[in-house]
């Protein structure tokens, strides 16, 4: 029996693994270690909404933040989100993420996530966690906060997305969330030639925390912009 799409991404989650050195003062958290519960879970969503060999359109997103995909191992879905919309709920974990808000608002106005997920895969160039440490702790931080970091995961995240891309992913436009994280993917698209056109939507934590407003406006954007 051949394998579904829902298949390949559960052996990529389980697989993932970084063994580079890192600058000091950043770690990488793996949520399929940190959590057996998140590996269940992921593998719950994975099955439910992905599973047929369906090509689809990709989402870049920066990388998981500690209470999205950190803690659930689902893209920009927190535990909220992932009982409420998904009917899915997470026992060891109650988590709260503003970008899971604005994601979770624009599938709904996309036509719901059974919709939205047979279209749309989403997942990040640097596919696990990164903290950094400060004076109140450690903290989440952009595979792009600091310039050695960046060279640091590059080669690791051209080969993410090289096996992303193998998912059966359409390449020929991707959709990058966020302006700077659109600028090092570029950087990574003119060395490795991964995509033919990649179109920049805004992040959604930027939407949520500087233009809620206006909100309606960024998500039609999204849906006109995915969907044409």
């Amino acid at each position: 029996m051949s394998k579904t799409f829902a298949d390949h991404v559960i052996k990529f989650n389980e697989n993932l693994s970084y063994t580079g050195n890192l600058p000091e003062g950043f770690n990488v958290l793996n949520p399929y270690l940190e959590n057996p519960e998140t590996l269940m879970v992921m593998q719950t969503f994975y099955h439910k909404y992905y599973n047929d060999s369906s090509r689809r359109k990709f989402i870049i997103g920066i990388n998981p933040g500690r209470h999205g995909a950190g803690v659930t191992g689902v893209p920009f879905t927190d535990t909220k989100r992932l009982e409420s919309v998904c009917g899915i709920k997470m026992e060891s974990a109650h988590t709260h993420e503003i970008s899971s808000v604005f994601i979770y608002d624009m599938i709904e106005n996309y036509g719901g996530a059974d919709l939205f997920y047979k279209d749309i895969y989403i997942n990040s160039p640097f596919p696990l966690a990164i903290v950094r440490k400060t004076k109140n702790g450690w903290l989440n931080a952009n595979y792009y906060a600091d310039k050695k970091l960046f060279e640091a995961v590059k080669d690791f995240m051209i080969e993410s997305l090289k096996k992303h891309i193998s998912l059966n992913l359409d390449v020929s436009e991707v959709f990058i969330l966020g302006k700077k994280n659109a600028g090092f993917i570029s950087k990574l698209n003119k060395e490795a030639k991964l995509f033919d056109k990649m179109t920049v939507l805004e992040h959604p934590r930027y939407i949520q925390q500087y233009k809620s407003k206006e909100k309606q406006i960024y998500i039609d954007k999204y849906i006109i912009a995915l969907q044409k």
